[in-house]
């Protein structure tokens, strides 16, 4: 298997992954908020809600379908980093979307303070992990995250 990479890697993919979504929800804030996003407070919270649940699913659905097609998502591919499952080495497939949901999903509880916690914790995790510093999501799904050859 290919050197794992380090959590700079990682962490520098996820910020550009985050860029990629940031773009995506100003887009979709503004298609279903009115064109006016200036003043959030004019929008009703419900909608409010709903839109940041919806980017957690567009999240969800970037990341798994990236990851499981081809280990990728646009800032694993800059860093030229990917996700392989343990077992083999190979591109994550259906595991992919398991990845993807542990990492993504929590976010919807955004509003319980359990999302953000866990999201923290699960980002963390690997630099403290051994031999393979997996977060939880690439333990959950059985996967890891080496250097894209």
């Amino acid at each position: 298997m290919a050197p794992l990479a380090t959590p700079s890697q990682r962490f520098l993919a996820r910020v550009i992954d985050t860029g990629v979504l940031l773009v995506i929800d100003v887009l979709v804030s503004a298609v279903l908020l009115g064109g006016d996003v200036r003043h959030p407070g004019d929008v009703p919270y419900g909608r409010q809600v709903l839109v940041g649940m919806l980017m957690f699913v567009l999240y969800f659905a970037y990341e798994g379908a990236m990851t499981a097609a081809r280990g990728q998502t646009l800032g694993k591919m800059a860093m030229r980093i990917r996700a392989a499952r343990l077992s083999d080495g190979a591109v994550p497939g259906p595991a992919g979307w398991t990845r993807a949901a542990v990492y993504a999903l929590p976010g919807v509880l955004t509003v319980i303070l359990v999302g953000p916690l866990f999201w923290l914790l699960n980002s963390l995790w690997c630099l403290w992990d051994q031999p393979f510093r997996q977060c939880l999501h690439d333990k959950a799904a059985g996967t890891v995250v080496v250097a894209a050859l």
